[in-house]
């Protein structure tokens, strides 16, 4: 029998998920010839080639991750030698990220990988009460919402999230 995480220690379900989903694909990648592609670099591809160099900034945006995030993926693809930083040429202090002739040879490999993926996980949501990416955005709205925070807070009995001082006052 396959041991789970606790179903109670959230985080590490979902990490777990992650990680079983991402080191599949990953493997897959290396399978087809692809060992420095990474399956976290795919939403920054899909983007480069869509709309043309980006700053990192937009690209955080567009892609739906923090600015860090984007930065540090678009450093992990810049060592692969998928991407390169340029001066825009319409402000100086920005950089643009985008796609190097490399990376563009790779395009119809990694878009059969795609392709693959996508049916792969239309396969996965057949086993499942809801396909995975409406619960994730579910949940996702859900969270927005209301954070978590303000559960655990409310959980607590402690409506503020914590911030009220513990003063008393006098009468």
């Amino acid at each position: 029998m396959k041991h789970h995480p606790d179903p109670a220690a959230l985080g590490t379900l979902l990490r777990h998920v992650l990680e079983q989903l991402e080191g599949d694909v990953a493997a897959c990648y290396r399978e087809r010839g692809l060992p420095e592609y990474r399956p976290r670099f795919s939403p920054v591809v899909r983007v480069l080639l869509a709309e043309g160099p980006q700053s990192v900034r937009d690209l955080a945006a567009k892609v739906g991750v923090t600015h860090s995030a984007a930065s540090q993926t678009a450093i992990q693809m810049a060592r692969a030698g998928l991407v390169a930083h340029t001066a825009d040429p319409d402000d100086s202090r920005r950089r643009l990220i985008s796609l190097t002739p490399k990376a563009r040879r790779m395009v119809p490999q990694i878009t059969a990988e795609w392709e693959a993926t996508t049916a792969a996980i239309d396969e996965l949501d057949t086993e499942l009460s809801m396909p995975l990416a409406h619960l994730l955005i579910e949940v996702s709205e859900a969270i927005g919402r209301r954070p978590l925070r303000d559960r655990i807070a409310a959980a607590f009995g402690d409506e503020d999230g914590g911030q009220s001082s513990s003063t008393t006052s006098a009468s």
